[in-house]
């Protein structure tokens, strides 16, 4: 019965490893954010983890414990409803070493937006990436991320449903993994705004994990828009066993 029961453990810690990457390139909930058309804008992801998981989950992988994860995004507005942009990670391991990551291409389209739709907004975001094996058993992969949304002028509430597949021969699945990543801000002056973020990751789609082995972060998150630059500030606290116990984001946004 114990060899039963340890059997069914590590099994399930495989398929939290298969199901979700461990390259933080970025951690954000998507809201109305969308490049004008022509306009080049330029944000600068970066994270860091204080205290994480030391335990691979498959041979070779980088842990993000120690770690600092740096992901400069260019973007293009391609129309008032498009817009499309390149990752392209890097990352410093705890031991000092640094490694380019890989590269990823999106591709952004937001047809409700709350300056026309009454503080609505909804739209899609598609992600096809390439990265080290170290970072990911899939080196290939790729992203729906679907949003929604509404705000005022104190209020954002955004839901983002994600929907991510291993594109590599030999670790494609049937059904994608599910994340669902939340946020809720209220301005508390014209620049800033403070809120939550929460991000769960609950397995593949026709096999969710059990809440223990599920990844959870929660994030108290604030924002500013201004001068020179739009920024966002996060410290994250994992809920769960296996997930990263520490976590402390930026994004830096500059549009050209």
């Amino acid at each position: 019965m114990k060899n039963l029961v340890r059997s069914a453990f590590w099994l399930a810690l495989m398929c939290v490893s298969s199901a979700h990457a461990s390259l933080l390139d970025e951690i954000q909930v998507y809201t109305d954010d969308i490049n004008q058309p022509g306009e080049v804008g330029m944000e600068i992801h970066v994270n860091t983890t204080p205290k994480g998981i030391r335990t691979p989950g498959y041979a070779g992988e980088l842990m993000n414990h120690h770690g600092l994860r740096v992901t400069p995004e260019i973007s293009l507005g391609l129309t008032p409803t498009m817009d499309v942009g390149i990752y392209i990670p890097t990352v410093r391991s705890d031991d000092g070493t640094f490694y380019a990551a890989g590269a990823k291409l999106r591709f952004k389209w937001l047809p409700v937006q709350p300056h026309t739709h009454n503080g609505w907004f909804s739209g899609l975001n598609v992600e096809v990436g390439q990265v080290k094996p170290r970072f990911s058993e899939s080196a290939r992969s790729m992203e729906l991320r679907t949003i929604l949304g509404w705000k005022d002028d104190t209020w954002l509430l955004a839901v983002n449903p994600i929907f991510g597949w291993d594109l590599s021969p030999g670790y494609t699945h049937g059904s994608p993994d599910f994340t669902l990543a939340t946020k809720a801000s209220r301005k508390v002056s014209d620049s800033v705004a403070l809120g939550f973020e929460y991000y769960n990751g609950r397995g593949y789609l026709n096999n969710v994990l059990p809440g223990g082995l599920q990844e959870k972060s929660a994030f108290l998150v604030m924002d500013y828009e201004g001068q020179p630059f739009n920024f966002n500030f996060g410290i994250g606290k994992g809920l769960t066993s296996v997930t990263d116990t520490w976590t402390v984001k930026a994004i830096i946004d500059y549009p050209f």
